[in-house]
């Protein structure tokens, strides 16, 4: 039933492809449909239509072995037929929308409306025009012409909140292009191996097409949907489309169906490709989810129509009425199946609004991922406390005025209150209204989400160069404050590059490479075999792309190095691949982390079978009961020739640092056939070869960024699958473990045995005796990985909770790169599954790099701090400022345009300025902040408080007498037009030369001495500060009425600046004063405890919702959220087919809660109506329903 309506769903696509219908034997909709099935459904399918999948690909013009030719115009033509491999992704928002969104802040809508009335009012004039009776309260009549320029300080409040809402927008839209350069170039990264012409090559995954032959492996996340052509014990984890968390194993015969976006767990292979794109499993699933959202709507008209070439036809032939897609000449039967199908895509709809409102109610209920980011927690508690003082100030100010000025004129003066005097009053309210607002502009630190936002994209940026591709923004926070980096030893504090450089053959023990001659041809023979054969052949070592420079090594390192051992022995391994090509294996057991071993099977000309195996020598040594001597003969070997063996050769190597890699045979008679499935017996009874010892030497770099991680308090512990004797000598080379100390290096055995009660469950306070002093745990599993982060999270044994940071580069690493608060995956090495589940990304494998994290994680947080610092500044000073003058002379010294403008320099270009600082050294020399200390500090507190003393000092000075200083008229007690005054003027202008030298102070928050230090490495800060001042003097010199500005002298102005360079010398005062006496300041901004331990018992392995992805919610971000959501309602609606129970849709534990919310929020309609929609037909295969 499945196919029948599809293939009337796409009917009008057929009618457009009829025109391609000769060039290749099927049809995108054929493949789609096909794809649609799963195991023997597909099997049989397959045979019925198509015969075999050589048949497919004789369709689809391709080779098995050879590829495709790889032609420009073929690509080209398979691109148009069958579409690209690409999922548009959501449009950005547009400027427009984001300055909409920017005038939704309600400070601002407050004052647009104040600056309206303001305007209104100062267009009416009275009829009686007797201002004089009115205005007398104030003192002091107006001009006509004064009168006439009431207008302009309405207009000029509404400039500067235009001005403010397109620095706001701006910044957002810019941050939005770079999240999109930064998703973009992650996606380019992404390469997949195909063969074309015969090659394989790597290409971009976008580059993709139907026909295409790619091998798949170990660790991959698979681009496209494909067959599976040839492979061998491929295993493949589906539960991101099907929710089942069993590996499933392919076969040809019996599932030969290979999924997009879905993880091959082992194994290793080669599939076609048959849908690449919108009409793969996933594409299919995020076309409904509208990932194309604007797209929605040309979507339902050409529902099925990925290729772009095919919808020309397709106006003509269907239009789209009432959501039910009707065509000319379609039979009964047929229309009801579009109608249904039409329907599907008009309920998509409805599940946009589902997504958006219950996906953020879903958000709030998951907030903690890995609890709220530290520092997003402290600012937004900081930023409501700032909030909610300055409300309380500014409505006190507005009382007192209003209060005031009504006893004083009314009471004192005892006016009647005149019908024709009432605009005017009317006037003075208004005007004491937004004074009132203005305090409450300037009180409220609109710059903080701003500086944070500024200063992690920055960040972000930069680390690039450092090698660091940040995938969630908050985890660059999150490194400056971590405690403990588990790090694996291959690849990140090793080169990765192995080499043999010690073997034990024939009974001798060599400790470099021997001489050809010196080893037995039977066993030379054996063993090039053995390391030719039993190795991916994807493995190879190629010649160098430099004169001089070291072979090139490609696939896995182990390989290689053994491979490069053939080479040393003046052999050759590609004659004997070429001689046994990969589909003549008759059975291959890949590596995985439990067997820990390798073994390949071939068939020899005799119809026998021989195995070649190798593996970690004391596993695979276990399984050998003979050994080759000397003469290339096997002879017995017994237990205690293996621990002699141990002792004699394999602990010699394990302590120079070496791996040990045993490599062994053994031979299987023709008949009977061997039960292959029972790896037990077939792994057993081998004969050793030989033991070679492999060096991956430690990266020159290492040791130095170690001792910087130790130096600034986070203590690194190896977490390795190598044996313990090597994994020490390692970390003592490194500098991990320093001989003479007190410190713990386990094997994974005996750290289960440890932490584990009688029960087998993991106790916390056996954990908690642990941690602490284990520095190297060696031969550990994914699992010990992950118990050991887990373990160290949840630990309360210190007092400050520790944050650890974690590298892994397997697919079995993925739980442990979740559940650490930073997840570090290896760009070159890792697998795409690490990739996904990190949250930054090692572009050079390199731990120098973490360093450079930790370096950047710090300087953000700093960067915060001294922003904080001159902020909070400025808003003390100019809240008590404008209240007092308020409260004293009736009017804010401090005008509310001239506000506008210092929030803007104070706000906005301070956090570019002081949020780009670059990192320095001095940052490592620290301990990590930890998550409860206060984000300022007592230090910070006292500069806050000593610096705005000495600017209310001068600004109260110069409010009162500076008309006598300066032989000026008193600007107080001005009528309500009068024209700006000098003395006001000069108060303005010092108060922001004070802030544009506070802002050189700001730059040290450690009560350092010199604030100049490193200045001009900072040229963004230099430029704000320079181009601060110019604009300042435009203001002063020309800003006139609407700036409330009258120009001054320059000995008056040469007074403001040197008032302003006396906080440099004030700063250097407030640094002597020793801190440690100041007890009575508090320290603000600190995460208490109980906010700090979220709901993390409750929601143990809840589906963890990136907190940045929360934060920045507002469109700002396209982060790929994995499928999990779509999954989770497809398993609802599967189970509602199925009729079973909601266990069915519950099974993954992963995700418990968000699936719990699914269940409940079905009851709302909009969900109800995707259930209908998924459950036609197209939109599910009729396997998966039956698996919910």
């Amino acid at each position: 039933m499945g196919d029948m309506t599809n293939s009337d769903f796409y009917s009008k696509n057929q009618r457009n492809e009829s025109s391609h219908g000769g060039e290749f034997g099927c049809t995108m909709e054929e493949l789609r449909s096909l794809m649609e099935l799963r195991g023997t459904e597909a099997v049989v399918k397959i045979k019925e239509t198509y015969g075999d999948t050589d048949a497919i690909c004789r369709r689809l013009k391709t080779s098995p072995v050879e590829g495709l030719p790889g032609t420009a115009p073929d690509l080209e033509k398979r691109k148009q037929i069958f579409g690209q491999n690409f999922i548009p992704p959501k449009k950005p928002k547009t400027f427009l929308q984001l300055v909409w969104e920017a005038l939704q802040d309600v400070t601002l809508i407050i004052l647009e409306i104040a600056a309206i009335i303001s305007l209104g009012l100062s267009f009416y004039h009275p009829p009686g025009e007797n201002n004089e009776v009115c205005a007398t309260a104030q003192g002091g009549a107006e001009d006509e012409g004064e009168a006439e320029a009431g207008w302009i300080e309405g207009a000029a409040i509404l400039l500067s909140v235009i001005c403010v809402v397109l620095v706001t927008a701006f910044n957002d839209w810019s941050k939005e292009k770079q999240f999109r350069g930064l998703q973009s170039r992650i996606e380019q990264e992404q390469k997949f191996t195909v063969v074309r012409a015969g090659q394989v090559v790597q290409i971009p995954v976008a580059e993709i097409v139907v026909g295409d032959i790619a091998q798949v492996k170990y660790g991959d996340l698979l681009p496209a949907d494909g067959l599976f052509i040839q492979g061998n014990d491929l295993k493949i984890d589906e539960s991101s489309l099907t929710g089942e968390s069993d590996q499933v194993r392919k076969s040809v015969d019996k599932d030969p169906m290979l999924l997009s976006g879905t993880h091959v767990m082992e194994g290793s292979g080669r599939m076609v490709v048959t849908a690449v794109g919108v009409n793969s499993q996933t594409g299919i699933i995020f076309t409904l989810l509208g990932a194309g959202g604007e797209e929605e709507e040309k979507k339902d008209k050409k529902a099925a129509d990925g290729a772009a070439g095919s919808n020309a036809a397709d106006s003509a032939n269907t239009s789209l009425v009432n959501g039910k897609m009707q065509d000319g000449n379609a039979d009964a039967s047929q229309s009801k199946a579009k109608q249904q199908d039409g329907a599907a895509a008009m309920e998509m709809q409805p599940l946009k609004s589902a997504e958006g409102g219950d996906a953020d109610d879903k958000k709030k209920a998951n907030m903690h991922k890995k609890e709220k980011s530290v520092l997003q927690g402290k600012l937004t508690k900081l930023a409501v406390q700032i909030g909610k003082a300055g409300l309380v100030m500014s409505a006190i100010t507005v009382i007192i005025l209003v209060l005031y000025f009504t006893v004083d004129t009314f009471v004192v003066n005892k006016k009647p209150w005149l019908p024709e005097c009432t605009p005017v009053y009317v006037q003075y309210f208004v005007k004491f209204f937004i004074i009132g607002v203005t305090v409450l502009v300037v009180a409220v630190p609109e710059g903080l989400p701003l500086a944070v936002t500024i200063s992690l994209a920055y960040s972000v940026k930069k680390m690039m160069k450092d090698n660091n591709l940040v995938r969630h923004l908050d985890a660059c926070e999150t490194m400056g404050n971590a405690t403990a980096i588990c790090s694996d030893k291959t690849g990140t504090l090793t080169t990765n590059r192995m080499t043999v450089v010690q073997a034990y053959v024939g009974d001798a023990h060599y400790k470099e490479i021997p001489e050809p001659s010196s080893i037995n041809a039977k066993t030379m023979e054996l063993l090039v075999h053995a390391i030719a054969i039993n190795s991916a052949y994807t493995t190879k070592i190629l010649p160098p792309e430099k004169e001089g420079a070291l072979p090139r090594q490609v696939g896995n390192k182990t390989e290689c190095g053994l491979l490069g051992f053939v080479l040393d022995l003046k052999q050759d391994y590609e004659p004997v691949r070429a001689q046994m090509p990969e589909e003549k294996l008759y059975k291959v057991y890949t590596f995985n982390s439990v067997r820990k071993s390798m073994s390949t099977v071939i068939k020899l000309p005799d119809e026998s079978f021989r195995m070649y195996s190798k593996g970690a020598s004391e596993i695979v040594l276990k399984k050998c009961c003979k050994i080759l001597n000397g003469a290339g003969e096997p002879r017995v070997f017994r237990p205690r020739d293996r621990d002699e063996m141990v002792k004699k050769v394999i602990e010699p190597m394990a302590c120079d640092g070496l791996r040990t890699i045993c490599v062994a045979y053994r031979d299987f008679p023709s008949s009977p056939e061997p039960d292959w499935d029972n790896e037990n017996d077939i792994l057993n009874e081998l004969t050793c070869i030989c033991v070679v010892g492999i060096e991956d030497p430690v990266r020159p770099e290492v040791p130095e960024a170690i001792r910087k991680c130790q130096r600034a308090g986070i203590t690194v512990r190896m977490v390795t699958g190598d044996n313990i004797n090597t994994a020490r000598a390692i970390a003592i080379k490194c500098g991990i473990i320093h001989p003479g100390e007190d410190f713990l290096c386990l094997e994974g055995k005996e750290f289960n045995r440890r932490i584990r009660n009688e029960k087998g469950e993991i106790e916390q306070e056996r954990i908690d005796k642990i941690w602490p002093k284990l520095r190297v745990l060696a031969r550990s599993s994914p699992t010990d990985k992950h118990t050991l982060v887990k373990g160290i999270i949840d630990s309360t044994h210190t007092e400050q909770r520790q944050v650890v940071a974690v590298t892994g580069d397997g697919t079995n690493d993925g739980p442990a790169l979740k559940k650490a608060d930073v997840g570090f995956a290896m760009g070159i090495a890792g697998t795409d599954v690490a990739k996904e589940a990190s949250d930054i990304i090692l572009t050079d494998d390199n731990f120098s790099s973490i360093v450079k994290a930790v370096m950047w994680g710090r300087n953000v947080y700093d960067s915060i701090s001294k922003f904080l610092q001159f902020q909070l500044t400025v808003n003390v000073v100019a809240v008590i400022v404008a209240f007092t003058g308020a409260c004293i002379t009736q009017d804010s010294p401090l005008k509310a345009v001239q506000m506008l403008w210092v929030n803007l320099i104070m706000d906005t270009f301070a956090s570019l300025a002081l949020a780009t600082e670059p990192p320095t050294e001095t940052l490592l020399l620290r301990k990590p902040y930890g998550r409860n200390k206060p984000l300022i500090s007592r230090t910070m507190m006292k500069n806050i408080l000593g610096h705005a003393v000495y600017q209310l000092t001068l600004i109260f000075t110069l409010l009162f007498v500076g008309e006598k200083m300066f032989q000026i008229d008193s600007g107080r007690n001005a009528p309500l037009h009068s024209p700006p005054s000098e003395h006001y003027t000069i108060i303005f202008n010092t108060f922001v030369m004070m802030q544009l030298f506070n802002e050189i102070n700001a730059r040290k928050i450690h009560g350092e001495r010199n604030v100049f230090d490193g200045i001009f490495r900072n040229p963004i800060f230099c430029t704000i500060v320079l181009g601060t001042f110019a604009i300042q003097i435009v203001i002063v010199q020309f800003g006139g009425k609407p700036f409330s500005c009258s120009p001054l002298q320059l000995d008056q102005w040469m007074w403001c600046i040197f008032i302003g360079l006396g906080e440099l010398v004030w700063g250097q005062v407030i640094a002597t004063i020793p801190t440690s006496r100041l007890k009575f300041l508090k320290e603000a901004g600190r995460l208490t405890q109980k906010e700090e331990i979220p709901e993390e018992e409750l929601n143990e392995d809840v589906e963890e919702i990136d907190h940045a992805e929360r934060e920045l919610r507002r469109g700002q971000i396209l982060w790929f959220r994995g499928l999990n959501r779509i999954q989770t309602q497809i398993e609802v609606v599967n189970t509602f087919k199925s009729g079973a129970s909601f266990q069915g849709a519950l099974r993954r534990q992963s995700s418990v809660t968000s699936q719990s919310q699914d269940v409940a929020s079905l009851s709302s309609p909009s969900r109800v109506s995707l259930s209908n929609a998924l459950s036609s037909p197209t939109s599910l295969p009729p396997a998966a329903a039956g698996q919910g």
